[in-house]
């Protein structure tokens, strides 16, 4: 059977709508171009920019050496000087190598200016496990960011979020890293022929529900809405909040859905140790320890490097049956 497209909606890949963001914001505006490794011949890693090159030209779109340090450095002048940079990072592993230039020249501008030098940079990347790629190319370290004052962190899940993110990314006057999950690039979605930019200060509901709260970001959130399609048969009704961003989070929402099932499962494709998956544990604590029934629970990637072979991987990384089960135990104590 066909799926009808409902009127003013359009279907189209998470990649798709990533480069229709990207291409409007070259278009609209003469101060933004975007460097990175293999953005401009090749196309990008993720065939994001493919045509770009052709379109806008060797100044706008530029092939960068295989340094990161150096081009994030370069686009962190550029911002400086007027401009409006789009660095891509290849992958958030690789951002390591840049790590000097984003936290300790980036975030710390304006404030070791007094205020009086913004960094009005953005920094895309890949990130996260699924596709085989081994330790060096599948982590997930968008934790390690959100953890640096001056810094804002955004995962889009969605269409809507991934284009219309960069928009609202532009705007704004600081540093700001965008972390696109890797299995996403392909799946499909509906967006709004009408789409623009989108707000990044607040998490979102995907799914409503009263028993069991899934709290999730980036390429888990598909996998927490299956699961609470799985969890509905077995009499469960989970609700699933969307934090979309990283820093600042949204406290707000995340003791609203909190109060409102008084169980909650965090879900996050990062390690547990010292993960974002910690932080909102904490948060929820501190700001209504009451509201629960019982404590909370969370599934995470295994305290290992992301290994190669496809079983291990998969053995490493959350996965719907986990997280099925562990809300399963919240709600009917099973073992």
């Amino acid at each position: 059977m066909s799926t009808t497209i409902p009127a003013g909606m359009r279907e189209m890949t998470y990649r798709e709508a990533a480069r229709e963001g990207l291409h409007e914001a070259l278009t609209r505006d003469e101060r933004v171009f975007l460097m990175g490794e293999d953005v401009g011949r090749y196309g990008g890693s993720y065939a994001v920019s493919l045509g770009f090159l052709e379109e806008f030209g060797p100044e706008r779109i530029r092939d960068t050496p295989l340094s990161e340090s150096a081009f994030v450095g370069a686009g962190i002048g550029a911002a400086i000087g007027g401009m409006r940079p789009i660095v891509e990072v290849m992958t958030v592993n690789f951002s390591l190598l840049a790590a000097d230039q984003i936290i300790n020249t980036a975030a710390t501008y304006l404030h070791m200016s007094g205020g009086q030098i913004n960094v009005p940079l953005v920094i895309r990347m890949a990130t996260g496990g699924g596709l085989q790629l081994a330790a060096q190319h599948s982590h997930s370290l968008e934790n390690l960011y959100a953890h640096v004052p001056g810094l804002k962190v955004l995962t889009p899940a969605t269409v809507e979020d991934v284009r219309g993110m960069l928009a609202t990314a532009l705007a704004d006057p600081d540093p700001v890293l965008i972390f696109e999950h890797i299995l996403l690039y392909n799946r499909k979605g509906l967006l709004a022929a009408d789409a623009g930019a989108v707000d990044i200060h607040r998490a979102r509901i995907r799914r409503a529900g009263t028993q069991v709260s899934l709290i999730t970001y980036g390429g888990s959130l598909w996998k927490c809405l299956e699961a609470a399609e799985l969890l509905e048969q077995q009499g469960i009704d989970a609700e699933v909040l969307d934090l979309r961003t990283l820093r600042p989070l949204d406290d707000e929402a995340i003791m609203a859905t909190v109060t409102r099932t008084r169980r909650v499962v965090i879900v996050d494709e990062g390690w547990r140790s010292g993960g974002i998956s910690a932080e909102i544990t904490a948060r929820i604590h501190e700001q209504a320890f009451y509201e629960l029934d019982v404590p909370v629970q969370r599934v995470c990637a295994a305290e290992v490097p992301i290994p190669y072979a496809k079983q291990l991987e998969d053995a490493a990384l959350p996965q719907v049956a986990d997280i099925v089960a562990a809300a399963g135990r919240l709600v009917k104590g099973n073992d």
